[in-house]
């Protein structure tokens, strides 16, 4: 069962300027770039009242982001990410509805500290979702 949207995450072609809009013109306060070198990643995250925006920029040669930004060179909206109270109860209920977890189905530690899934986003109207144990 869904929680709370723990984030919403932005791919960017340029970590630093992304990072330095939001928090010079839209005043907003964001954490210090963490490079997440399993996921193929550099992000940051945008601190709001009720949830968190991630920035993230790819991380080497076979980042995942590097191939979104190709086909949106300016970036865009990537992920949402869903907090779940046991990541593994769930990926077994979605695999048996038919939903395709992504990677070989075993989580891995995200940004957070905690162990994460990702969802295809075929099987969710377009959107690439992400779970996080809380």
């Amino acid at each position: 069962m869904l929680g709370r949207v723990n984030h919403i995450a932005i791919a960017v072609p340029d970590l630093a300027a992304a990072a330095a809009s939001y928090r010079d013109t839209l005043g907003a306060v964001v954490s210090e770039p963490q490079a997440l070198p399993e996921h193929g990643v550099t992000v940051v995250f945008v601190k709001l009242p009720n949830t968190k925006v991630e920035l993230l920029e790819p991380l080497g040669e076979a980042s995942p982001i590097a191939a979104f930004l190709e086909k949106n060179p300016s970036g865009g909206m990537h992920h949402i990410c869903y907090e779940v109270d046991d990541i593994l109860a769930e990926r077994d209920r979605l695999a048996a509805s038919g939903a395709r977890v992504l990677g070989n189905g075993d989580p891995k530690v995200g940004a957070h500290g905690k162990p994460v899934l990702f969802l295809h986003p075929k099987d969710f109207f377009g959107t690439l979702i992400e779970l996080e144990q809380v």
